[in-house]
């Protein structure tokens, strides 16, 4: 049985550089079965948190969020792949995650990071493990950093050079991971309901 994956992506930049990297975690995840739904942070277009979701009287939120809302608390679990922005994080995936609370529970998360530098997105990665942690959500210990991105996928986000061979070969564990989090918590949640 296939499991829901939202894959999450936050770039508002004109010439998007890591979208090569999330439609490659959605080609792979979609090869391996899974049924991968991609949110982009643009697309969606949220203005900056003024109220979150759960703020706005019941059937009264923006379409938008309505929608999203639904799309998070139907998944199974998380992939969010972001770049570094001056050691951080990127402010739309931020802002658009910030929107929601409750929807984000008990449910695992995985992080892919990028950067046109060595570093792959390092500091962004680890600054999001305690922000999706903090959110409720299992944060996956493997993750997946790619830099320099335009020399590790090509613009058909096909894997290319040493660091393609890397990602890879990288792929698999972070996928079986992140499905044996899945499967985990999907079994808890059955069992007994969440605290709160």
């Amino acid at each position: 049985m296939s499991n829901r994956i939202l894959v999450l992506y936050g770039s508002y930049r004109s010439d998007r550089m890591g979208i090569r990297l999330a439609n490659f975690v959605i080609d792979r995840l979609r090869k391996r079965g899974e049924e991968v739904e991609f949110i982009d942070a643009k697309a969606i277009g949220l203005p900056m948190l003024d109220r979150m979701y759960k703020e706005h009287p019941k059937g009264a939120a923006p379409e938008a969020l309505e929608k999203l809302a639904g799309q998070i608390r139907g998944a199974d679990g998380f992939v969010f792949v972001t770049g570094e922005y001056n050691w951080g994080i990127q402010p739309g995936l931020k802002n658009l995650t910030d929107h929601f609370l409750e929807e984000w529970f008990w449910r695992p998360a995985a992080i892919v990071s990028y950067s046109a530098g060595r570093l792959s997105g390092a500091r962004a990665s680890t600054a999001w493990h305690g922000t999706l942690s903090e959110m409720g959500m299992v944060v996956v210990s493997s993750t997946i950093g790619v830099g320099p991105i335009a020399q590790t996928l090509s613009a058909e986000s096909e894997p290319i050079g040493e660091g393609g061979k890397a990602l890879e070969r990288s792929f698999p564990r972070f996928a079986d991971d992140l499905q044996w989090w899945i499967e985990a918590a999907k079994a808890q949640r059955a069992r007994k309901a969440p605290p709160y």
